[in-house]
């Protein structure tokens, strides 16, 4: 059992003895005790507001004048038919319906009908005539062959150059491409036919192998944020195999201009390429500009090519669609004070382009429609 410390239990006793006689004083006072002070309000906590969903996508328009049923007619592109039917063409991949029951749905040839119909409200287009729709018909066992048509799609003649060749290179693709060394005849200049010898083709280069021949051009810098992203690639025509080794031996099959030494030289893409570009519409935040005009000095226009300075890193794909703007002037406005403060004028729109070859950080784009000429430094967006 524990100790008991009368020192501590007389220190106890006393304090609440004292404790027992302020309540008394207290209760016996004639005043009342002061009221508290009134406590502030606490500040509400911050409710968070959820961020505004992102708008809906607008409804596809067809055109008043549309046509119920329309008959491919040689010569028209995938974007004349698109455009035929839709105020936006590049809305097509939303309402076109594939027919099941005919041979390659998903291409059009010259000879098909083409439906327009509503289901549910909402438009839809289908081949569902022509001669690739035949009626049920009761045959005797023969083999028939009839060729189709070449399908449709945009001037394959304004993109086949670019698309087998190259026409904007980077930087490691120059470091790694082969270049010429020397001619037969030590001559500096040549052309069709001549022999020249190259360094640098790939080790499995056999003879008849292809390459096409190109001379560095211009560095292609991007306006906003200085980034390098490549080179123009000047065409300098063709050239074929004829002894391996290294140095290797080569002929000149086709010459665009005069070839020099030093020129370079990447293989030609003999790959199957995709010529069939369904136009759609790219990321709503898409924004970019012309970098370079192909095959022009200052100015583009209809089916002709420029290259953006938007690529594969940033979501674009064959078949984009993007709208083309006019970059605003800036003026003087001499009306709202002598001294003329500087307004810059709305950036105004112009035309649509549809990319067609992608690499990483930039994209070809062929020119569907213009109401002025395009140049460098215009803005493409979403349409």
């Amino acid at each position: 059992m524990s100790a008991i410390h009368p020192t501590r239990t007389g220190q106890i006793l006393s304090a609440t003895a004292l404790i027992v006689a302020l309540l008394a004083g207290g209760c016996a006072s004639t005043e009342p005790a002061p009221a508290p002070a009134p406590q502030p309000t606490p500040a509400p906590a911050p409710v968070a507001t959820p961020a505004p969903p992102p708008p809906a996508p607008a409804p596809v328009q067809v055109r008043e004048a549309a046509p119920e049923r329309y008959v491919v007619q040689r010569g028209d592109t995938l974007w004349d038919i698109a455009n035929t039917f839709l105020r936006d063409p590049w809305y097509w991949p939303e309402i076109w319906v594939v027919n099941p029951q005919i041979p390659n749905p998903h291409l059009i040839y010259p000879g098909d009908v083409i439906t327009l119909y509503y289901i549910d409200g909402q438009p839809r287009l289908m081949v569902d005539g022509g001669p690739r729709v035949r009626p049920t018909q009761r045959l005797s066992p023969q083999v028939r062959v009839e060729e189709l048509p070449p399908s449709l799609d945009v001037p394959i003649q304004s993109l086949h150059q670019f698309l087998v060749r190259p026409r904007v290179v980077t930087e490691e693709q120059l470091d790694q491409a082969a270049y010429v060394l020397a001619s037969q005849d030590d001559r500096m200049i040549f052309g069709t036919n001549d022999r020249l010898y190259v360094r640098g083709l790939d080790a499995d280069a056999l003879e008849g192998s292809r390459y096409s021949m190109f001379r560095k051009g211009g560095a292609l810098n991007d306006p906003v944020s200085g980034e390098l992203l490549g080179f123009e690639a000047i065409p300098v025509g063709d050239a074929e195999v004829v002894r391996a080794g290294d140095p290797a031996t080569v002929v000149i099959s086709r010459s665009d201009r005069e070839a020099l030494i030093g020129d370079r030289l990447m293989p030609l893409d003999n790959s199957d390429q995709d010529f069939v570009f369904t136009p759609h519409a790219p990321p709503m935040d898409t924004d970019g500009k012309v970098i370079s005009l192909f095959d022009a000095i200052s100015q583009i226009a209809r089916f002709q090519v420029a290259v953006i300075n938007l690529g594969e890193r940033n979501g674009i794909e064959q078949g984009h669609v993007l709208a083309t703007y006019q970059s605003g002037r800036v003026i003087r406005d001499t009306i709202a004070s002598e001294r003329g403060e500087e307004v810059t004028l709305p950036d105004e729109r112009i035309g649509l382009m549809m990319v067609f070859r992608t690499f990483e950080k930039v994209s070809y784009a062929l020119v569907m429609e213009s109401t002025r000429p395009i140049q460098e430094g215009y803005s493409v967006r979403h349409p």
